[in-house]
């Protein structure tokens, strides 16, 4: 086992890894950058080194820098979490050249995964379900207007690289491929550093369905189920849910086991998650592979009693899979709001100081944050600032008491998501588990 990690990343998520290296017995070490210096993640930390200015880029995307304060730490392995060089292939292979551990997947695997369009083909090549769209990358208009005139419109051109909403145009018609081809290529290229884009056909009313994977260095593979991430403006996920209200257990296992087989097809290994469109009929529909933890992971831990953080560390160490997929449990149901620190009718970032911070408890609430009044929301980097969790028995129980802790959730002077997830959580459509990913449009329209 590791005797000290280092966290690549801020915020909840490195609050997150701290405490499972804690009760691994494992000391940590903090980056920060120096908006940060007195986050709570920091303060956490056994140990702490600055990597430079507010700017990400100059920070914690800085990757000499990351990797000096692991060098001067005596790091043994770095946790990179979520977003900035959680996917960066280069990093991974850079740490494995100096012989820091990255916690998780290996080099070869975050590049041929992280190519959207290389992962369609390892997938395809297994025979198993994926979205119908081009082969691979898209090199001209030509090709693009080929490939979607064989697919039928309406297409939607992705960033081979891309995440997070970025590099993606929805395309309805012929005559606007061209202008949509150019605008998904720049933008993949001034956000990943790649223009590379390939096609898919759009559905109109999907969910967004990903399933929670793992899998050891001795070649096995296990699945914790799904979770339902349907709720999302702009590619951008607000609200998910595990189980999905549309899954039932026949379809869980069968999803369950393309998840496996796509994860096995690329020797995978370490956590990661698989997505999926379902559309209207419950046909399912692979998309991508995310080889890094979710910001969605905790309603998994909440439903399995798997700690996904603690998996990840172990299975970086070279240990095996102490689960099997018989042991396996979904137990009750589980939900996430994302809290922003945003304008909750215009979307418009919303930093500033919290003049006051009170959190909700109670029995089945989880809040994962490094808020406390006083804190400073910083414009440099995402706009979320905690993670509300409930669990319950059943669904109708998990949004009575998300609900509730909503209403006890207390935070001023900033404005938060928080009114725009109560209503969410009041409007019939999601209380009958009637949704897609275009619900949070028609709910904001109406």
């Amino acid at each position: 086992m590791f005797k000290k990690v280092l966290i690549a990343n801020r915020g909840e998520i490195a609050l997150r890894v701290i405490r499972a290296c804690k009760e691994l017995g494992i000391k940590t070490v903090a980056i920060h950058s120096e908006a940060d210096a007195t986050s709570l993640h920091v303060r956490a930390a056994d140990e702490k080194v600055c990597v430079g200015p507010a700017d990400a880029a100059l920070s914690y995307r800085n990757i000499p820098n990351v990797l000096s304060a692991a060098e001067i730490s005596g790091a043994d392995a770095i946790h990179p979490g979520y977003g900035f060089l959680s996917e960066n292939a280069h990093f991974a292979e850079v740490c494995e050249s100096i012989g820091i551990k990255f916690i998780g997947p290996s080099s070869e695997n975050i590049a041929m995964l992280g190519d959207k369009a290389k992962a369609r083909e390892i997938v395809m090549k297994r025979g198993l379900p994926v979205t119908p769209g081009s082969p691979g990358e898209l090199r001209s208009e030509e090709e693009a207007l080929q490939a979607a005139q064989k697919i039928g419109f309406p297409v939607i051109i992705k960033a081979t690289a891309g995440g997070g909403g970025r590099g993606m145009r929805v395309v309805n018609k012929a005559e606007d491929l061209a202008r949509a081809f150019q605008a998904a290529q720049a933008e993949a290229k001034s956000t990943f550093g790649n223009e590379s884009v390939y096609l898919e056909r759009y559905f109109l009313e999907p969910r967004h369905i990903e399933v929670q994977v793992m899998a050891d260095h001795r070649g096995h593979v296990i699945h914790l189920g799904e979770r339902d991430c349907s709720i999302q403006r702009r590619h951008q996920k607000l609200l998910e849910e595990t189980p999905s209200p549309a899954i039932d257990d026949k379809l869980r296992k069968e999803i369950g086991r393309v998840a496996v087989e796509a994860v096995k097809a690329a020797h995978y290994r370490n956590v990661g998650t698989v997505e999926f469109l379902l559309d209207k009929d419950r046909n399912f529909f692979f998309m991508e592979v995310n080889t890094r933890i979710q910001v969605e992971h905790p309603i998994t831990e909440m439903v399995t009693g798997v700690d996904l953080i603690k998996e990840q560390i172990r299975l970086a160490a070279g240990l095996p899979l102490t689960l099997r997929q018989q042991d396996v449990v979904m137990n009750g149901h589980s939900m996430e709001c994302r809290i922003n620190a945003e304008d909750p009718e215009k979307f418009t970032p919303s930093p500033g100081t919290i003049t006051k911070y009170s959190p909700p408890g109670g029995f089945g609430v989880r809040v994962d944050s490094v808020m406390e009044s006083g804190a400073v929301v910083s414009p440099h980097y995402d706009s979320m600032i905690a993670k509300l969790i409930t669990h319950g028995r059943d669904r109708q129980e998990c949004m009575a008491r998300m609900r509730r802790a909503l209403d006890e959730f207390v935070i001023e002077g900033i404005k938060t998501t928080i009114p725009l997830h109560r209503r969410i959580l009041d409007d019939p459509d999601f209380q009958k588990g009637h949704v897609s990913t275009t619900f949070l449009e028609r709910f904001l329209a109406s």
